[in-house]
């Protein structure tokens, strides 16, 4: 793992709570759901289209689409349920406790995953200073939640 990733790994985080707020502010001026996330993700795809105008990546062909394990497809649907609590609870919620909720599910989710080498991911037993580390982001969220 080089600094790169773990920077680039960073950055994405630090716009986690920028992404709500901006997700969360849609939601309350349409005063709807639905509306709110087509524009979230419409703007997302214009985003994508002119990246790829950028990189200028190969479509991959269609023995490469079909060869895509079944679950690799759901990436997109599931990003839906973030988005939509984005939307409707970040405000509700405040930042700190909206992100660090979803931060620290993420990581126990991550240990879980990482454990039985789900969706592809390589195994990384479950051990000793890993599950504490699930467990201090769970008193971390509830000391950010409490005070």
């Amino acid at each position: 793992m080089t600094w790169l990733f773990v920077f680039l790994a960073i950055a994405a985080g630090t716009l986690s709570p920028a992404q709500s707020g901006a997700n969360a502010e849609l939601n309350k001026q349409f005063g709807h759901i639905l509306p709110a996330a087509l524009l979230v993700y419409g703007s997302a795809l214009v985003g994508l289209f002119l990246f790829q105008l950028v990189l200028r990546q190969p479509v991959p062909d269609h023995g490469r689409l079909l060869a895509v394990p079944w679950w690799a497809w759901l990436g997109g649907v599931i990003s839906v349920a973030p988005t939509i609590a984005g939307l409707t609870l970040a405000q509700k919620m405040g930042s700190g406790v909206f992100t660090g909720a979803a931060v620290t599910a993420a990581v126990v989710a991550s240990i879980l995953f990482d454990h039985f080498a789900l969706m592809g991911f390589k195994q990384h037993p479950a051990s000793l200073p890993r599950l504490v580390g699930g467990a201090l982001m769970i008193a971390g969220l509830w000391l950010v939640a409490k005070f």
